[in-house]
Parts: C-alpha cells; structure tokens; sequence
C-alpha cells in the first residue's frame, strides 16, 4: 500500500486524462438560448400547448428541436426521448400533459452507468396558477435549460465510457413534477445513476440587497440519506453516515474539481438538502436513492424570480434577462462540464464495508465494480470536511490498517479505471453505496 497523498492528487488525476471540452463553451450560444426561452412569453406548465410561439408546448419544441441539431451535428449520437404523464395536483387543478425534453448520448463501455445534468424549462410569476402573464423566467431556470444545451453541445464531440443524459423538465414550479417523471423514467430503464446534476437559478450575481459574489457557487447536497429505513438511520446515529451519503460525496467531489480551473468558481458547500423553505428537481432523485445536488447562485436575487412584471416604489420586479450575470452562468456551465465529463470517464464508486469494533486494526472490503483497474483507500477524521489524506492504492478488493483504531477515522474507497479516470469516494458507513437501498 502506498501512503499519504493530498487530497487533491484525486481531483487530478480525475481530469487529467481528458480532453477539455468546457473550452468550447460559448456565452453567446447561452445568451441566444435564454432570449429564445424568454421569448415564448411564458413558459408556465398549464400555459398553451399548441401555439407555435408562446406558451410551453412552443418552448418545449424548440428544445427538442436544439436536441436534434446538436445530435445531427455528432452523427447521430443522441437519442432523443419525450417522458410524459398526465398529472394533477394542488398545483395543477385540472388534469394537463407534462413532457420532458430529454437526450441520452450513451456510452461506449457502460451506457447502464449514467449521470444526468439537467434544469427546468418551465417558468411562473408571483400567482402559482397564473398561466397567461408574461414569465420570462430568465434566471429561474431558463439559465438551466441553457446550460443543459451548451453542455449537450460540447460533450456531444467526443466520447465517453459512461452515458451522459440531457434534459429539460417541465412542471417544477408546480411541484417538482418533471424531476420526478425523470426519476421514475430512469428506475424504469434500468439506469444505474451515479449522479444527478441539477441545475436551478444560477445565473445571477447580485442579491435582493445588493451584495455581489461572481466568486462562489452554492452546491446543495443531502446528509443523511433520503431513501434510508428507521433501521438504517439508526445505523448512522451509531456508526456514522449522517454526513457521508453518496450526494454528500459527490459535493466534496466537485468542490474538488473546481479548484482545478483558474477561471472557475470556488464551490460554497451548503449542507442541506436544498435552501430554507425550498425544493428543486434533486429531491426526486434523492427520494429513490439516486446520488443528486442541486447548483444555485451564491446569492439569490428574490426581487427577480417568482414575481409578476412591475415596478413598485422604483424597484422594478420580475425575472428578465438584464438581471443576469452571463460571464457568471459561463463559468458554473464550465464547471458543470468538467464534472460530467470526469464522471462519464470514471467507473461508477465502490461499496465499501469497514470492520473494526473493539479491536487495534482497521479493515475494509468492498465488491469488484466494473471498469476500474484499481482502487484508492481514503482516510479522514469524523470532524474533518472533505477526504483528507490518500492511505493506499490496491487492485484487490481489501485493505487492512493495523494500529489504526477505526473509532476515530471515517474510510472511503474510490474506484481508477485503466486510463487514470477515478470516480468520487463512497464512505465506508451505513448507506454510503451509490445505489438505492433494497425495500425492506
């Protein structure tokens, strides 16, 4: 076994295989996309469905057709599907057709293995059911639908092991509907999601109050896992796991990554499941057990999203365009990217099980996972932030530590596919798989 390496040489050696693709990202082609969102007037999910030019039915046609342009552009190599459901709901009071606008470029080793960047395409002004005033929705999350496109576009021109899935949901203003669609929509193909990147208002810089930061973006991730049983949670409270779900990795795992790039973002990790009162498209995921955070300004602008078009007392309200910081969406559509490229290279995480009750020795185990060629053995104190220190690399499915007293360590194992692509670290405590937990 070899011994301690910072933990930034996983962050490098994540990247430093590929391509990079975030190069080629183009604030122009963004700015073009939100214009054409902003104008279909509004975009709200119980708005028109079959007017060419406003309402989401127009909106959700022209991301399709941006899909296929994309996928004609790298031969064909996206296949492009529309899940839909009838819904209704408190949000949604008369029965009404909700449609996803997806894209699947599938991988060349693993298309099971999937990661998924995704934001939604619908809008709302200051009225939840108000589907006829102007919601330009600029920020929230026209911003994310942008990102989706231009990450589809850049990622299209190579190839991967893993699949990549694209996709603009409907329906998240009326109560999550889309991100759940798309959830049920994975579990159903059989996907093995080995994360979910969400994207939702991020493309701002200044608050209701002034205060800028263009430095930051906030990455939301899960404690405590969502889909864990009264027994498992029990588990964790003894043995730890409250702060090691598998989102929760994939968040120090990107704010690795973002240290990597000088004209990238410093990543502020926010600790919860999503912000006070709030919810976005992760929660469905999370809910079944699939890895998923949510990215979101470092400061949010609550002036300009979810309010009706006016000024008031000179302070002018609604979601437009001219609130937004397009260098700033650049840079967190860069950040994205890399992240979806790492991933879709590297293997998906490993299933560590740690044993080392009432005894001076630490051992861990874990099952072969396809595509890696080796493992790395991650050490870090119960009270530290991120995976601190590399213990060892091995090819075989253990590792033992004799005189480390496992009551005061947390251990993690991340798995290194043949050409150096390592996948984020799973824990070694209850419910630290990347997958969702079997029903009781």
């Amino acid at each position: 076994m070899r011994i301690i390496l910072p933990f930034l040489s996983l962050v490098v050696s994540a990247t430093a295989f590929a391509a990079a693709p975030e190069d080629a990202i183009s604030e122009a082609r963004m700015r073009a996309d939100v214009e054409r969102m902003v104008s279909f007037g509004t975009r709200h999910t119980l708005s028109i469905q079959t007017d060419p030019k406003r309402g989401i039915g127009a909106a959700r046609n022209w991301a399709e057709a941006e899909f296929r342009k994309t996928s004609t552009a790298c031969g064909g190599c996206l296949a492009i599907v529309l899940p839909e459901r009838m819904v209704t709901g408190d949000r949604v009071p008369v029965p009404t057709r909700l449609v996803n606008v997806v894209a699947i470029q599938r991988g060349t080793e693993r298309p099971n293995e999937v990661v998924i960047v995704q934001g939604h395409i619908d809008s709302r002004v200051s009225q939840i059911l108000d589907a006829t005033s102007d919601a330009p929705g600029a920020n929230d999350d026209a911003s994310g639908v942008a990102l989706v496109m231009e990450a589809a576009r850049v990622l299209s021109r190579q190839k991967y092991a893993g699949t990549i899935v694209y996709a603009a949901l409907s329906g998240e203003e009326q109560g999550l509907l889309g991100g759940k669609l798309l959830a049920d929509y994975a579990a159903d193909q059989g996907w093995t999601v080995k994360a979910v990147l969400n994207n939702d208002i991020f493309g701002g810089s200044r608050g209701s109050d002034g205060y800028h930061d263009d430095k930051h973006v906030r990455v939301l991730s899960e404690g405590p896992r969502a889909d864990a049983t009264d027994a498992l949670r029990a588990q964790m409270r003894r043995y730890g796991g409250e702060n090691d779900s598998p989102s929760r990795n994939i968040a120090r795992w990107i704010g690795g990554l973002s240290t990597q790039d000088a004209s990238g973002l410093a990543v502020r990790q926010i600790w919860r499941a999503d912000r006070m009162g709030r919810g976005g498209d992760q929660l469905p995921f999370s809910d079944k057990g699939f890895p998923a955070i949510r990215f979101s300004v470092a400061v949010e602008d609550y002036e300009h999203q979810h309010q009706d078009l006016r000024t008031e007392n000179g302070v002018k309200f609604g979601d437009t365009i001219d609130e937004m910081d397009f260098p700033y969406l650049a840079k967190v559509t860069r950040l994205n990217v890399r992240a979806l490229a790492a991933l879709a290279s590297a293997p998906i995480p490993p299933a560590p099980r740690m044993k080392g009750a009432v005894q001076t020795s630490t051992e861990l185990e874990w099952p072969a996972v396809a595509g890696a060629s080796h493992y790395i053995v991650w050490q870090r104190r119960t009270d530290a932030p991120v995976w601190e220190t590399k213990v060892g690399e091995t090819s075989a499915l253990a590792a033992s530590f004799p005189g480390v007293r496992a009551d005061d360590w947390l251990f993690g194992v991340s798995a290194v596919s043949a050409t150096g692509a390592q996948s984020p670290v799973a824990s070694a405590v209850p419910g630290g798989q990347f997958a969702p937990l079997p029903k009781p």
